[in-house]
């Protein structure tokens, strides 16, 4: 069988892109098919999304060559305080706060928006001969022939590669085609996002307010502006969302509070359904999966893109060993590798972000009495706060290559 690449992906939003320009800058060839067009990708105006980076994601972005082109568009985050409360009533006197002085690497992380990541990740992948991009095509069939995979576009085309990978979304196709099932449940929540601009500066500070809808995350951009996500009940959501920009702004005031004195809305408003979704195996025969294609979690952690880059630096690192000592990288034992490395770190955090989204998205006087205890004791705890701080930076656990600052 002859093949066009060493590797096609399906989804150009983030993680497909990053996989293939980490496999191409190790030598193999790759072709990512994308659904949407390319001037969907592409613009310059401001549209409210953002995205929290661990620390660990930019060092994986800056081995691939991401990471200089947005830099200069990026905030720090500095800080992290935790609060539990009701809206109108200000948090609980309890708060447990991350400093990231406390660990030596540096920011915990940083934000960047949307528009300049994609950007950043057209023009890199526009420079890179060893990869294909395939711009408004989706995938229709995906068929296993001796030695490979052959996949067929609705415009009629096809590509031949040695492995497939599914960065295709929650809904993926490309499991579907597998026959690969999932395991979730819905949350009864959606995310309302947006960004604001406020009067006073932030400094660099995250803040998380639980409520017993739901959390409600305000993450600092850069200048006086800052990223929100803020989780409501699906039906008391689909009423905020309705409203104009003034009525929102007046539903989402008596949450978020004067700290940062008046705000006003910047760019777009989104809302995503929120639920906890799991592939029962991240591989197949020459396939595997990445991202929300292998798994969905709530954002109450701002985990989502992070998870998805560990899946990426994971599986990148696995197939170009693999090619390096002279495997067959779609072979099952190769792939098999991933899915070990990956499955047991994705299926603890899903539990972790189920259970905090249980234990604070009510009202139960007694649960709040325990989670309130439970973050001053934390805060109480420099050993256990830096654990924290750590995990939230990325740095813990078994990092792939790319994301401790090594080459591939």
């Amino acid at each position: 069988m002859e093949f066009d690449s060493d590797v096609v992906i399906v989804g150009g939003g983030l993680n497909g892109p990053a996989l293939a320009l980490a496999l191409a800058q190790a030598g193999l060839q790759a072709t990512v098919i994308d659904a949407l067009p390319r001037d969907t990708r592409q613009g310059d105006d401001f549209d409210g999304r953002g995205y929290a980076l661990a620390l660990a994601s930019q060092r994986l972005l800056s081995g691939i060559g991401i990471w200089p082109q947005v830099a200069d568009h990026s905030q720090p985050i500095l800080e992290v305080k935790v609060t539990d409360g009701r809206a109108g009533e200000g948090p609980s006197p309890f708060v447990l706060e991350f400093d990231h002085a406390e660990i030596e690497e540096g920011p915990m992380g940083y934000m960047l928006e949307d528009r300049f990541l994609r950007q950043a990740f057209l023009t890199a992948m526009d420079g890179m001969d060893a990869i294909t991009q395939l711009s408004g095509e989706t995938v229709v069939a995906q068929d296993l022939r001796p030695g490979g995979v052959t996949v067929t576009l609705a415009s009629g085309g096809v590509v031949r590669a040695r492995v497939l990978i599914g960065c295709d979304g929650r809904r993926s196709g490309t499991a579907e085609r597998a026959g690969i099932k999932r395991t979730g449940w819905d949350y009864g929540q959606t995310a309302l996002v947006c960004a604001v601009e406020h009067e006073k500066p932030h400094n660099g500070i995250a803040h998380q307010f639980f409520m017993p809808p739901g959390p409600l995350a305000i993450l600092p951009l850069p200048g006086n502006r800052s990223s929100i996500v803020w989780s409501e009940r699906n039906d008391t959501a689909a009423q905020i969302q309705a409203l104009d920009d003034d009525g929102y702004l007046n539903a989402l005031r008596p949450r978020f509070g004067d700290f940062l004195g008046k705000i006003t809305l910047s760019g777009k408003r989104f809302t995503y359904p929120l639920n906890l979704t799991l592939a029962n195996s991240f591989v197949g025969s020459r396939l595997a999966l990445v991202g929300d294609a292998a798994h969905g979690v709530h954002p109450i952690a701002g985990q989502g893109l992070n998870l998805g880059l560990r899946d990426v630096g994971a599986l990148a690192e696995v197939l170009v060993d693999a090619a390096r000592r002279g495997e067959d990288i779609g072979a099952a034992d190769v792939l098999a590798r991933y899915q070990s490395w990956r499955r047991w770190d994705t299926a603890t955090l899903a539990v972790a972000t189920d259970g905090f989204n249980r234990l604070f998205s009510n009202d139960n006087p007694l649960l709040r009495g325990i989670r309130d205890l439970g973050m001053g004791a934390v805060n109480a705890m420099p050993a256990l706060r830096r654990r924290f701080i750590r995990e939230a930076a990325g740095l813990n656990g078994d990092l792939p290559r790319l994301m401790s600052g090594r080459a591939l």
